[in-house]
């Protein structure tokens, strides 16, 4: 919805510079002053897992409760080194996760999500290149009409896969997915490979 009522209506998509050391230091000083048994904390350590998952500071926080619980696996040995544990495995589940989703899309869907992750910024959903783009991947001629079915079935996806402004633009829901494309990308495993669409069902 883009209508004056709509939450972040003439609002427009921005890239928002990371949380870095700064946030990890607070987070260690907070640590510190509650758990003064666990001075000094590692913040090298905590700055690596949380750049393991994306820079992402509900998730960074998740895992630090986890490794601080009294209950927790990581009795025997520091909290900062099951940090880092705990971080590497919910990147693995991010992972997996983001792959069952996108496998999990009509060829049509995944091309246009394909195309965002490629693209950026610099993403442009209908026109002429797009949907020559569009239609090499799938295999099957892409209509403009096609196309916006497409981007509605991904902003109607729960939760939403695609996010748009109230200006036009559109971008991926969750960040992390560009960060995986890259990955993949990079290692030479991309696209994913699953189960074979039939082309009528583009």
């Amino acid at each position: 919805m883009n209508a004056n009522a709509a939450p972040f209506f003439g609002s427009s998509i921005k890239h928002l510079p990371l949380q870095g050391e700064d946030f990890v230091a607070h987070l260690a000083a907070l640590i510190e002053n509650q758990r003064p048994e666990l001075k000094p904390v590692d913040q090298a350590l905590l700055t690596q897992a949380f750049q393991t998952l994306g820079n992402r500071p509900q998730f960074f926080i998740d895992v630090l409760g986890e490794a601080l619980c009294p209950f927790g696996t990581g009795a025997a040995q520091r909290f900062e080194f099951v940090v880092v544990e705990l971080a590497q495995q919910r990147l693995e589940q991010d992972r997996q996760q983001m792959e069952s989703d996108f496998l999990a899309l009509r060829p049509v869907e995944q091309a246009v999500v394909w195309r965002m992750l490629e693209q950026g910024a610099r993403f442009r959903p209908y026109d002429a290149e797009a949907l020559r783009f569009y239609s090499d991947k799938t295999g099957s001629a892409i209509t403009r009409a096609m196309a916006q079915k497409a981007m509605e079935a991904l902003r109607n996806r729960q939760p939403s896969m695609v996010w748009k402004s109230a200006h036009g633009e559109y971008a991926i829901d969750d960040t992390a997915m560009h960060h995986w494309y890259q990955q993949r990308v990079k290692g030479g495993t991309w696209p994913p490979v699953g189960p074979r669409w039939d082309k009528d069902e583009a």
